[in-house]
């Protein structure tokens, strides 16, 4: 189903970045959210902040976590490292083919690549079938690579999309090790939009002082204000001083301009050693997952 708010974005949207190739999950993302952009895609996340950053397309898109196998170290790199906005969110229920030149068999399958994320997701038929998995930069342009260099034994993981791209066999569908296999997108701007009506999520990350209490201090400013924590993450600082120091991501109900929200940023600000306010943006629902009827 299209992106619920896609009506305040699209005026502005002419191209959209994603890591990948095309037929990609971040493309397929992209495209259901913005049927009407331009997508280009790019070897890595490093290149798809620097697009933004540097006008050289007008949003990216970037996944963030998946139920199955947690979240997307770089990209929360990334979003602490750069400048940009979050303004949007994009739910994919993702469904995992196991890919082949055409007239392959199951049983004639020795080895499979994907990106690291997508074997992750499919260990358990992984290890079922005896595969030796191969990571590679991208789901998409495993199949790619396949199609153009095709090898006794050798199939990829990715969508059914990028079979129908690369003129690949599906051989088995939904391999993915939980049916309810969803990957969250960020969609990243160089200025905020205008508000809309609507629910609304923030993302915001901070640091505390290394003492007893002081997490639960910060996270004591949201509870006062009955404001919902809707996610908690806790990277290693990239600070050689102070290996494996913790660094906080967390996501919340609200605007932080609402009353409540711009409270607790407040006092977090007052209690945290370090916060950034990586961006508002509406919130997807039950009704606003990006997947087929």
């Amino acid at each position: 189903m299209p992106y619920p708010h896609k009506k305040l974005i699209l005026s502005y949207v002419m191209r959209i970045a994603f890591q990948g190739t095309e037929g990609a999950y971040s493309e397929e993302a992209s495209l259901k959210a913005f049927p009407d952009a331009e997508t280009i895609g790019l070897p890595t996340f490093h290149q798809v902040f620097a697009a933004v950053t540097n006008y050289e397309v007008d949003l990216g898109v970037v996944p963030v976590e998946n139920t199955t196998a947690g979240i997307i170290n770089q990209t929360y790199d990334l979003l602490l490292e750069t400048d940009l906005h979050v303004v949007g969110e994009l739910v994919l229920k993702v469904d995992h083919c196991l890919l082949a030149p055409p007239g392959t068999r199951l049983e004639d399958i020795r080895k499979v690549k994907s990106h690291p994320q997508g074997l992750a997701q499919c260990d358990g038929f992984i290890a079922r079938y005896k595969l030796e998995a191969e990571p590679v930069y991208d789901t998409a342009g495993a199949a790619r690579e396949l199609a153009e260099h095709p090898q006794p034994g050798l199939a990829a993981i990715a969508s059914r999309r990028a079979a129908e791209r690369y003129g690949l066999e599906v051989i088995a569908e939904g391999i993915q090790d939980f049916i309810g296999n969803y990957t969250r997108f960020f969609v990243l701007s160089r200025e905020d939009f205008p508000r809309r009506e609507g629910p609304y999520k923030t993302s915001v990350v901070f640091t505390t002082r290394h003492r007893p209490g002081e997490l639960l201090a910060a996270l004591q400013a949201f509870a006062d204000q009955g404001i919902n924590l809707t996610k908690l993450e806790s990277r290693p600082r990239r600070d050689p001083d102070r290996p494996f120091s913790p660094i906080f991501y967390a996501d919340f109900e609200g605007h932080a301009e609402d009353p409540g929200p711009s409270q607790a940023l407040l006092t977090l600000l007052r209690r945290a050693s370090f916060v950034k306010v990586l961006g508002s943006y509406p919130a997807v629902t039950s009704w606003g997952l990006l997947r087929e009827p």
